[in-house]
């Protein structure tokens, strides 16, 4: 045995050291760069100015509640954009909506408008020559947020080794602007299964349009990264990759594809903004916070503070007098949380929140973690509902034709209303990750008509037909309770 853990901690070793061999280029500083902030001398702007004027110091919402909706809402923003595009993702695939849509941002640079792309470097591997090529467009930059210094292969991972500290923290941030007058913030990446598209798994999840002052917060966001040291120009981390221009010259020849799309998004601009100003119609106009987590500088720092979206939910929870409704995809509670929760429920709040089960989760280790906390959000009164992979609310939630007789769903929202009249969206999971590690964004809506609306969305979540309901008997023993059955 002593033999085998000296071959053992040799092989660790080495795989440590190879993992080191890659090297992080140094982090260039940036020349400030700004989001563009006259939306007013955009047909964007314009448009939501108009209603913006009859609502002063408010902005306008509008929830997307399907997959559908908000691919078509990012696609229709694309088209209508004159003047800029700023969208932040963890996650960007190439897939057939992740396609489509990166297609349509080359076709809006080459129509003059600049593009400016910030990813996470979490799933950016093997795909430098495509982003690169991409990145030489002269109205298209794009960067790496916290990237890992072996660009593909298993050195790639093995990097966490020897760099875990750096690499276990993400931007989970998600936001999307146009032109300064038009964004879009919540739980979504761009890929498939985040747009009612994929064919066996689709995300119930949630994000929200914004029009009015509240974009420039949006802004100013996004300008926190793309500033940040920590950002990479693609060009220094993949000097090999120059870019191939094939690759660029097929995106053009092909961006009016929609094979794989269940229907043909807008690609004609003055359509696109007709479309807008339709939607906008039915925007609910209210105060409301954008409140984000500033990239850190020092990415070895300790990480025993929560951060300022943690601190954000932790107020709005202690404001509220009557009734929590939570959605999120991956729960787990600390000890912190835990005794938070306690003097929640002995103040008289319901605290009702709808969480992945086992059978919907795409992560099984957030749900081992969230199992271990399980008997103890339970004792201290949570009431807990586990989402079904077969909810009955499928039909109602996912567009996609057919899906619902073989797919499952998963929970990717990230939501909360206290009270019935304060709503919070955004990228941020009641989990450890996004309290002390990942970078974060929510939006804070002070609307009864909203959090009425989201409320009503979260409890048919809840419902017996689509969710089960989770409960501990006086043995202790757990209970999962569905459709009239209890296992």
């Amino acid at each position: 045995m002593a033999n085998l853990s000296h071959i053992l901690a040799a092989c660790l070793s080495l795989l440590v050291l190879v993992a080191g061999c890659a090297t992080l280029p140094e982090p260039v500083p940036h020349a400030p760069q700004f989001a563009f902030d006259r939306p007013e001398e955009t047909s964007l702007g314009r448009l939501t100015a108009v209603d913006a004027s009859a609502h002063p110091g408010q902005s306008g919402f509008v929830i997307l509640d399907s997959g559908r909706k908000a691919f078509v809402a990012r696609a229709t923003m694309i088209e209508a954009a004159e003047r800029s595009i700023d969208a932040q993702y963890y996650i960007w695939n190439g897939d057939v909506s992740g396609r489509y849509l990166a297609k349509r941002l080359l076709l809006a640079a080459d129509r003059g408008v600049r593009v400016r792309l910030l990813l996470d470097d979490i799933n950016v591997a093997g795909r430098d020559a495509v982003i690169a090529a991409l990145d030489r467009h002269q109205n298209i930059e794009i960067r790496i947020f916290n990237p890992f210094a072996a660009r593909s292969g298993v050195r790639r991972w093995l990097g966490f080794l020897s760099d875990f500290q750096r690499l276990n923290r993400r931007m989970h941030n998600k936001t999307f602007v146009a032109d300064g007058a038009l964004g879009i913030v919540g739980g979504r990446n761009i890929g498939d299964e985040y747009f009612d598209l994929h064919r066996s798994m689709n995300f119930r999840d949630r994000d929200i349009v914004a029009a009015g002052p509240v974009v420039r917060d949006m802004s100013a966001n996004f300008d926190a990264y793309w500033n940040s040291r920590w950002s990479y120009p693609i060009a220094q981390l993949a000097p090999e990759s120059a870019g191939d221009a094939k690759l660029i010259d097929d995106a053009r020849a092909t961006a009016g594809d929609t094979t794989g799309l269940d229907e043909r998004p807008v690609q004609e601009r003055d359509i696109a903004l007709a479309q807008t100003d339709r939607a906008l119609v039915d925007a609910t106009w209210a105060t409301a916070e954008l409140i984000y987590d500033a990239p850190a500088e020092d990415m070895q720092a300790s990480a025993g503070t929560p951060r300022e979206t943690a601190k954000a939910l932790r107020r709005e929870v202690q404001r509220a007098q009557s009734e929590i409704l939570l959605e999120s995809a991956y729960l787990i509670l600390g000890d912190d949380q835990l005794d938070a929760l306690e003097q929640t429920r002995k103040r008289g709040v319901r605290v009702a929140v709808l969480t992945n089960s086992l059978s919907s989760n795409d992560l099984t280790t957030n749900h081992s973690g969230y199992a271990r906390r399980r008997p103890a959000m339970l004792a201290r009164g949570m009431e807990l509902h586990e989402l079904r992979p077969d909810p009955a609310a499928c039909v109602v939630w996912i567009e996609f034709p057919g899906f619902c007789d073989n797919g499952a769903v998963s929970l990717h929202a990230k939501s909360a209303v206290f009270d019935r009249k304060t709503v919070f969206i955004g990228s941020f999971n009641v989990n450890l990750r996004s309290i002390y590690l990942n970078g974060e964004t929510v939006l804070i809506v002070h609307s009864k008509a909203l959090a009425e609306r989201l409320a009503w969305d979260m409890e048919l979540a809840m419902a017996p037909d689509n969710s089960w309901h989770v409960t501990m008997d006086e043995a202790g023993n757990t209970q999962w309770a569905s459709r009239g059955e209890t296992w």
